[in-house]
């Protein structure tokens, strides 16, 4: 069982920068992937980014990113990190982070683990 807590979120004027946390509790976290999913009123829910769990953190970005945002990950803190920069009026969204030990990364129904989710609002 793997419990997930996000924090970061708030209110910034376009261009400027957040960095959001996902914070886990449970056993053997590091052998989890954890990837951040977004999801704006009215819209489905879309993948953000994802790093991949052991040694090998191995890292995914959804096509709208374009080197804007990182992901990261601390394992001796439990802690996974997703550094936003430039952001865009359109990046406005509740952010959740998200743990699994499956495939298909990119995919929320991949993902088993899910925290409360984060605001992010972006303003013009």
């Amino acid at each position: 069982q793997v419990q997930l807590v996000e924090s970061g979120g708030g209110l910034v004027q376009a261009g400027g920068s957040l960095r959001l946390s996902c914070a886990a509790s449970g056993r053997t976290f590091d052998r989890y992937s954890v990837g951040w999913f977004r999801q704006a009123p009215g819209k489905e829910r879309e993948f953000v980014a994802t790093i991949t769990g052991w040694s090998a953190a191995d890292t995914f970005y959804g096509d709208f990113v374009k080197g804007r945002f990182k992901i990261s990950r601390v394992n001796a803190n439990d802690t996974v990190f997703l550094q936003m920069n430039n952001l865009k009026p359109e990046d406005t969204a509740v952010y959740y982070c998200a743990a699994t030990r499956n495939s298909g990364l990119e995919s929320s129904q991949s993902y088993d683990y899910w925290g409360q989710g984060t605001q992010v609002t972006v303003s013009s």
